[in-house]
């Protein structure tokens, strides 16, 4: 592939002013994120008194809100447009690293957890503008570019969170990021605020329909969206069933450094910077089934390969292979990444975009709750291995159902959801 056609490609997808701004302000915050986050359960686990189970029922709860409040949410930024819903769902999201930053015990992170769940309200308006912001014939590749700008934290943040820890301790190094968390957050609040325009007409829309699902909502649905919602939801369980313990492993099991485990993620981040636009690009090129298939193959086999890990080298490969999985294919055991949402874009139309994704991310979320807790009490009853070796048998199941059911458009149908812009 010509570099003047790989550089011409990215021109055009942050020509867009909604693109560029979305891209800034996510990348900001990632980065401030990436400099906690990954040593986030190993604070509560050893500061705030949490046992591991007790950081998967947080975990729980936090997706139990999705249930609440991604699908509404998602009818709402039909209905009345996305940019309010994304700016309103920024502020709020801005409140929980703030209850963070003064918790003395992790009872205090619960009120927290339900905060940043309610925060999802803005999710699939967030995707939708995405959606609608792209060029149909670059979709895949715009959702590369996208995730390639938004990678970049992660080579920076674990790395430089991970040093700090090491430091000046757990304490300190965790709550000096949180409180440039909420600074962040109040940033991206006002400048998508400015920036950001609407991308969808909602006068035309029957605002007295209800903003939960009926059975006539799901009926509407094509055939291969029920099935990636199923496939979506088998996915998520698999996650988060080690969501929580993929950085704890390290640091307790495999009794890594904070600054070992930064280096770590910073390679993951590398990684999926690199390989995001192009795996975006062969989805154009090649259609989305085969890349979205690799991603759900590599996630599940790789969570299996932790528990083989016996130190830092092999723990690094196998999180670089996962990463290089999901780069090209997107997430594997969840929904999401450039062929995941390229192929939701092709088959369903702009007004009931919003709608879809939040129905995905509300059901997925009801499966997921409960994932984080069992895989939190394997841990602590049975062995911190179980859930990885569990989470790859029910990965490879979502991949199968996939591989069997899931279908591409063809290019008429995509042209006929592309016209009834």
């Amino acid at each position: 592939m010509a570099a003047r056609e790989y550089w011409g490609m990215v021109r055009d997808v942050f020509s867009n002013q909604n693109i560029l701004a979305i891209s800034l302000t996510t990348s900001l915050w990632s980065l401030v994120q990436q400099g906690w986050n990954p040593f986030w359960p190993k604070y509560m686990l050893d500061n705030l008194g949490a046992s591991v189970t007790i950081i998967g029922l947080i975990t729980a709860i936090t997706t139990a809100e999705r249930l609440l409040f991604q699908l509404p949410g998602g009818i709402l930024a039909d209905r009345y447009g996305r940019k309010k819903i994304i700016v309103y769902g920024t502020l709020i999201r801005t409140l929980s690293p703030l209850i963070y930053f003064f918790a003395p015990t992790w009872e205090w992170i619960i009120p927290a957890a339900i905060i940043n769940g309610m925060a999802s309200l803005y999710m699939p308006a967030f995707s939708a503008i995405v959606a609608d912001s792209l060029p149909e014939k670059r979709r895949g590749a715009g959702y590369g570019a996208y995730n390639t700008i938004t990678n970049v934290p992660m080579m920076i943040g674990p790395l430089v969170g991970g040093l700090a820890i090491e430091a000046y301790g757990y304490e300190f190094g965790v709550k000096l990021f949180l409180a440039l968390q909420v600074v962040v957050g109040l940033i991206m609040t006002v400048v998508r605020h400015m920036i950001l325009h609407e991308t969808i007409e909602s006068r035309h829309v029957d605002r007295k329909a209800p903003l939960l699902p009926t059975a006539g909502t799901f009926r509407e649905f094509p055939g291969t969206i029920k099935v990636m919602i199923v496939v979506a939801i088998i996915g998520s369980f698999s996650s988060r069933l080690v969501f929580d313990l993929i950085n704890l492993y390290a640091l307790e099991v495999l009794k890594l450094s904070p600054g070992q485990l930064g280096l770590i993620n910073t390679a993951v981040g590398a990684t999926s910077t690199l390989l995001a636009l192009p795996g975006g690009m062969l989805s154009d090129r090649y259609g989305r089934r085969g890349n979205i298939m690799l991603g759900r193959t590599v996630s599940p086999l790789s969570q299996g390969l932790v528990t083989l890990a016996g130190g830092f080298n092999a723990y690094f490969a196998v999180r670089v292979f996962n990463a290089a999985g999901i780069a090209v294919g997107g997430s594997g055991m969840e929904a999401g990444g450039p062929s995941w949402n390229a192929l939701i874009a092709d088959i369903v139309p702009p007004e009931k975009r919003a709608t879809v994704l939040g129905t995905i991310g509300t059901l997925t979320a009801v499966v997921a709750a409960p994932g984080s807790v069992l895989g939190g009490y394997l841990w602590d009853t049975v062995s911190p291995q179980l859930p990885f070796q569990l989470s790859m048998v029910v990965g490879l199941v979502s991949a199968a159902l996939f591989w069997w059911k899931v279908k591409e458009p063809t290019a008429e149908e995509k042209l006929g959801v592309e016209q009834r812009r």
